[in-house]
């Protein structure tokens, strides 16, 4: 009897706890807006506008490394002696990691010469010749002396060759898809080339320098007597910053970078400029030098400052995006009686240098939450999503998406979930659709075992002793 009444009780709470058990159903949840983000509007005049002469070429932000202007700016290019920035570059690099210092004296090998064809750029350096690494690094970057690359080649790796895989390692590591280095100074060869993009990302990283800021946008440097040459002053080829060989192409604001031309090459020029607190860096390759009116064009300077000064003119560093935001979204928030939503809001600012006529409207701000629902407690500057921003499909960046607020938990609701979570747990209803159908068995086999015991009692006569009447046989 016992333990009959037992198994009852526990069928009865079985079934009473089936409705837990289930899978809960899915809640509706909504992602409001406050306003259609897909609106847009036309592009930019300014944009429109530009077109630069030659054949490739870019303009970036370098305090952002936004791209403000491209033209063919991926197309393979020979960069011809702009190749400088990167030896330069990795000469102060393991400056920086003490493997050679500034003052060091380095003595030109037999080999300063390899790779460099008849009327190429040089400082007369001899072999043999005893230099100082700063005068070869000024020698390399203002008058564009190839023989200096090779003799820092040497300083740095050991040989030329292992520069040159040092240089396509360095290359690959800034993200210069577009490039393949074949030597260290740029003088022509097939082989030898990158993008008007991979100069930008090269020479945004090296005029990270201070040292290197010094010597790009230097007008002249003076070489200290060697065993070889006495005093004798060296002057930049950037007509941006000096007129000493090429006059009326001076701009006021520039601070850089470097000049390079062979036949295959065209003229070129990686400069820099900085105005109103805002730094430039603009890239001009393949350009001509045509005659107009008997008067010779240097289309390398005039196109790359007028470049520079569009930039300065019709752009504006502006904010499109920050914590001030409210309108974006809101989660559900489950377990809680205070609140059934919380909104979002980013979290930072997100800043672009953006053209002066670009109407904000046509901003495209793509939410994406980690979730639709999430249970309480919610902290106040929890992370639940992120939020793209972007215009006629130029990415702008992205934030994070936090909680504006802090949502409590009910403990009630928490505990009635965690029994919910419990009981829809897979082995735990097994374990209960087992003890069910037992429990089922055991109360089917007690009423056929009832069943079989009545029966029995009604069917049965009595089968005592009886008293024989006949007559007792003789």
């Amino acid at each position: 009897m016992k333990k009959s009444r037992l198994l009852s009780f526990f069928l009865s709470l079985v079934l009473a706890l089936l409705p837990l058990a289930l899978p809960a159903a899915a809640a509706d949840s909504l992602t409001r807006y406050a306003s259609d983000p897909s609106v847009s509007s036309g592009g930019s005049a300014v944009l429109a506008g530009m077109h630069i002469q030659a054949q490739a070429a870019i303009l970036v932000d370098a305090d952002y490394g936004q791209v403000l202007y491209e033209q063919n700016a991926h197309q393979h290019m020979y960069p011809a002696s702009i190749t400088k920035v990167m030896t330069t570059l990795l000469t102060l690099e393991a400056i920086d990691r003490g493997e050679l210092s500034m003052e060091q004296v380095v003595t030109a090998s037999a080999n300063l010469h390899t790779g460099i064809g008849e009327g190429a750029s040089n400082a007369d350096i001899r072999a043999g010749e005893q230099m100082r690494v700063v005068d070869l690094l000024y020698s390399a970057m203002l008058p564009s002396a190839n023989e200096a690359c090779n003799i820092l080649a040497e300083a740095v790796c050991g040989s030329v060759a292992v520069f040159v895989e040092r240089m396509n390692q360095r290359a690959a590591e800034l993200g210069m898809e577009d490039t393949h280095f074949s030597n260290s100074h740029g003088y022509h060869d097939d082989s030898h080339y990158t993008s008007a993009y991979d100069i930008a990302l090269m020479s945004i990283e090296a005029m990270k320098h201070e040292t290197f800021r010094a010597m790009a946008c230097a007008r002249n440097y003076t070489l200290p007597a060697t065993n070889e040459h006495p005093q004798r002053v060296i002057r930049s080829t950037n007509a941006l910053l000096s007129n000493w060989s090429i006059t009326d192409c001076l701009y006021e604001y520039a601070t850089g970078i470097k000049t390079g031309s062979t036949n295959e090459a065209g003229y070129c020029l990686a400069s820099s400029a900085e105005h109103n607190g805002r730094h430039l860096v603009a890239v001009v390759l393949n350009a001509e030098n045509p005659v107009v009116d008997n008067v010779r064009q240097r289309l390398q300077f005039t196109e790359s400052s007028r470049l520079l000064e569009w930039g300065f003119q019709h752009f504006t560093h502006q904010v499109i995006l920050d914590n001030t935001r409210l309108d974006i979204a809101e989660v559900e928030v489950t377990l809680s009686k205070d609140a059934n939503y919380v909104a979002v809001r980013p979290e930072g600012v997100l800043e672009a240098t953006l053209p002066n006529d670009l109407d904000p409207a046509g901003f495209t701000y793509t939410p994406v939450l980690d979730s639709q629902s999430i249970p309480a407690p919610v902290e106040e500057g929890q992370t639940l999503g992120s939020i793209t921003v972007s215009y006629e499909g130029i990415d702008y960046g992205s934030l994070p998406l936090v909680a504006n607020a802090s949502v409590s938990r009910s403990e009630l609701l928490y505990r009635l979930d965690q029994i919910q979570q419990f009981f829809g747990q897979t082995w735990v209803r097994l374990v209960l659709a087992a003890l069910a159908v037992l429990a089922a068995a055991l109360v089917l086999r007690r009423l056929l075992f009832r069943g079989r015991r009545g029966g029995r009692g009604g069917g049965y006569a009595y089968s005592g002793r009886t008293r024989y009447s006949g007559r007792r046989r003789r």
